[in-house]
This record gives C-alpha cells, sequence and structure tokens, in this order.
C-alpha cells in the first residue's frame, strides 16, 4: 500500500565568512575589468558580480570583464563558502565601482558643465537628469581620462559589522544579516517496501534582492537536490577508520530522475547592507529539506526517523515497531 504525506520545515541562516576585496578597473574604449579573488564554482558569481559593476556604472553587461581565481594576484577574500560571495563580494564590488563611478562623473561632468550629483549614466551614456538630449559616452569620457591622467583603478572593500558571541550570557551578533525559509515536502511511501518517493517539493526562500532570477531558481533545485541525498540515500560507512563505500557506486547520490517537481518562492525583502538589496541562497535551500522530508514519511505512516538517511529497512522496522506497540 502506497500511503502520501505533507512535511513542512523552517529555516534561518547567517551569512558568514571573511572578508572581501575587489578592483575595478577602466579600460581603454570604456571596458571595464573587475579583479576579485572571489570563486564561482557553478553558482554564477562571476556573473552576478558583473551585472552589479554594469548596474552601478550605468555600461550594458558585455563592456564588463572578470579577472579572478588566482591567489598571488588577487585581492584576498573569504572563499566561496558560507553562502557569502554575493553578500561579502558584491559589497567589496559595488563600493569599487561606485568610486570608479565617482572619478569617471567627475570628469563627465566638466564636458557636461554639470554638478555631479546632475548625472546618470544607463546603457553606456552619461545623461544630465532630466535633460536627455545633454550626454556624453562612456567610451569618449573613459579615452580622455586614459590620456590625462592613465587608467582609472578604483579598490574597496568590505568586512561584516559582527560582534563575538559573550559565552556568560550568551548575546552577540556574530552574523550582520540572515536570511529565511519555508519548504514543503509531498511524499508517497510504500509501506511494503519502505520506499521513499518525494513527489513535490516547494520553496519560499528570503533572499534580499534577486540579482538574477534565474541562477536563484538553480541554487535552490540544486540545494534541494543536496538535502534529498541526505534525507534518504547518502551515508558515509566507515569501519576502523577506513570507508567502506569511496565511490559513487556504494555512495548513492540522488540523480535527475529522482528529483521531484521543485516550485520555488523568491521572496524579495530588500536588506539594507547588501549589494543593491541582495542577501544570498547558497547553502540555505539544502538546510529544510530532509527536515521537510522526515515530517511528511512521519505524517504518511506514522514512523519519526531519527537517523539519516530514512532508508527502507529504517522504515520498514519503524512500522514493524509501530504494529507490535499498537
Amino acid at each position: 500500500m502506497k500511503k502520501t504525506g505533507r512535511g513542512v520545515a523552517c529555516m534561518w541562516y547567517g551569512i558568514w565568512g571573511g572578508p572581501s576585496v575587489a578592483v575595478v578597473k577602466l579600460d581603454t574604449g570604456g571596458d571595464v575589468t573587475l579583479i576579485t579573488g572571489e570563486i564561482d564554482i557553478g553558482q554564477g558569481s562571476d556573473t552576478i558580480l558583473s551585472q552589479m559593476v554594469a548596474e552601478e556604472l550605468g555600461i550594458p553587461l558585455d563592456k564588463v570583464n572578470v579577472l579572478s581565481g588566482d591567489s598571488d594576484t588577487m585581492p584576498h577574500v573569504g572563499g566561496a563558502s558560507g553562502s557569502r560571495v554575493t553578500y561579502m563580494g558584491g559589497n567589496a564590488v559595488r563600493r569599487a565601482a561606485a568610486e570608479a563611478r565617482r572619478k569617471i562623473f567627475a570628469v563627465a561632468a566638466e564636458w557636461l558643465h554639470a554638478t555631479v550629483e546632475a548625472l546618470e549614466a544607463k546603457d553606456g551614456m552619461i545623461y544630465v537628469k532630466g535633460v536627455p538630449d545633454e550626454f556624453v559616452s562612456f567610451a569618449n569620457v573613459a579615452v580622455s581620462i586614459m590620456e590625462r591622467e592613465g587608467p582609472i583603478v578604483a579598490t574597496a572593500n568590505f568586512s561584516p559589522s559582527t560582534t563575538q558571541i559573550n559565552p556568560e550570557t550568551g548575546q552577540g551578533d556574530p552574523f550582520q544579516t540572515y536570511v529565511y525559509a519555508t519548504q514543503i515536502a509531498d511524499v508517497e511511501v510504500d509501506t511494503e517496501t519502505g520506499v521513499v518517493k518525494v513527489l513535490r517539493i516547494v520553496a519560499a526562500h528570503d533572499v534580499g534582492k534577486a540579482i538574477n532570477p534565474a541562477f536563484v531558481e538553480g541554487q535552490i533545485s540544486g540545494g534541494i537536490a543536496s538535502g534529498l541525498g541526505q534525507a534518504l540515500t547518502e551515508n558515509i560507512m566507515i569501519d576502523k577508520g577506513r570507508t567502506l563505500n569511496p565511490s559513487f557506486t556504494d555512495y548513492l547520490i540522488p540523480t535527475s530522475v529522482d528529483m521531484p517537481e521543485v516550485q520555488t518562492i523568491i521572496v524579495e525583502e530588500n536588506e539594507p547592507s547588501g549589494p543593491f538589496g541582495a542577501k544570498c541562497v547558497g547553502e540555505p535551500p539544502s538546510l529544510p529539506t530532509a527536515p521537510a522530508i522526515i515530517n511528511a514519511i512521519y505524517d504518511a505512516v506514522g514512523v519519526r526517523i531519527k537517523d539519516l538517511p530514512a532508508t527502507p529497512e529504517k522504515i520498514l522496522r519503524g512500522l514493524k515497531e509501530k504494529k507490535e506497540n499498537s
């Protein structure tokens, strides 16, 4: 017999990790080079950080080039961990881009006979606000600056404002900002085999501002895949220090055919301390996935699994114990 159940799990997550440094350099012809130590390991951070530079400077995205990854030449950062890159790296990048913008606007203001405050940039052009016929191209300003002063190079850093936890009172502020999420899992449990099939997961995540919504959805789906494996299949077996299942033949991870329907809900609540209001979404989606699935299994068959993964053997054992105790 197959029974269905629904489980809910909520989480909060503090963005942590080391500070970040970024360099924005204006090149001949109006291109801009972003130099960062932040590493794109597949989460799309090169694109995200490029978007921030383009938005801050008012230039097309394809005008931004990224140099990253070499710790010998790039600025020191905290690494691609702790879901920190968009928040920490993004703040440093936006500050560096803002400094470059200030220098560029200073020259553009002379050309346009206006104050820096009266200028705005869009699509590679610098305008006098409210006067669409008064403009100069970003590229022309760049060439002028290169001829007069050499390249513009702007550097900025960001380090979160935190405090240590007081061991006596338990009070402190270890994270500058937090993200929140709720996930709901629908499952089907076969009471004869103990096999669990996850049918659907609805994931609502507060990410601040979604700089790139498609990437946010991808990160949520990836986190759910990780949590799915944690809940149902993944288990490192060790005997006297030796790993008994060292390959994917024995260590079972979910594949694409194991993935349930995923419905993402992006909750955008502006974070004042984040770049353009953004926070993070990297690791949080994996956190409530397993608890939601375990709660759904309990809702379906009344068996509470407390030792992950929830294998068919454990579920059948729980069903047997439940029957004996009824």
